[in-house]
């Protein structure tokens, strides 16, 4: 496997799960602690997720951007401590929910676990609330 890095903050890695590298190199970004990253490639996940981690203020704005090969750079606010995608994407229902965020959050209302249903991407706690289950995606804290 072949890693090679532009300017130190794009991810240009070539494994089959996109939506972990991008959260991994948030993730690493942060530790870093630097205000912005660029994610390569680019897909409709990853920008669902960022738009949920968007609006819960986990990160700042972040744009697409189009042309030869596609790429989303992020505005980094230095809140997240950790986050990634939970592989393999288990299924669970509204009321298992609680277990999984045992498992895979450091403390009770600490963080997210982002939720694909059928009403689309949303965090545990809308899909507990709306009684929804799913499949678990990634989680952030």
């Amino acid at each position: 496997m072949h890693k090679s890095w532009d300017s130190g903050s794009t991810c240009k890695m070539a494994l089959n799960d996109s939506l972990s590298n991008a959260l991994s190199h948030m993730t690493n970004c942060e530790k870093a602690r630097k205000t912005e990253c660029t994610i390569k490639p680019s897909s409709s996940l990853i920008k669902k997720v960022l738009q949920i981690m968007k609006d819960r203020m986990y990160i700042g704005d972040f744009n697409e951007h189009q042309g030869r090969g596609n790429y989303i750079r992020i505005n980094l606010l230095g809140k997240i401590n950790k986050c990634g995608s939970i592989k393999p994407r288990l299924s669970v229902q509204s009321n298992e929910i609680e277990k999984y965020e045992k498992r895979y959050l450091p403390a009770k209302d600490f963080g997210m676990i982002i939720i694909s249903t059928n009403k689309g991407l949303m965090t545990h706690h809308e899909a507990k609330e709306k009684g929804l289950g799913g499949r678990l995606i990634s989680y952030v804290y």
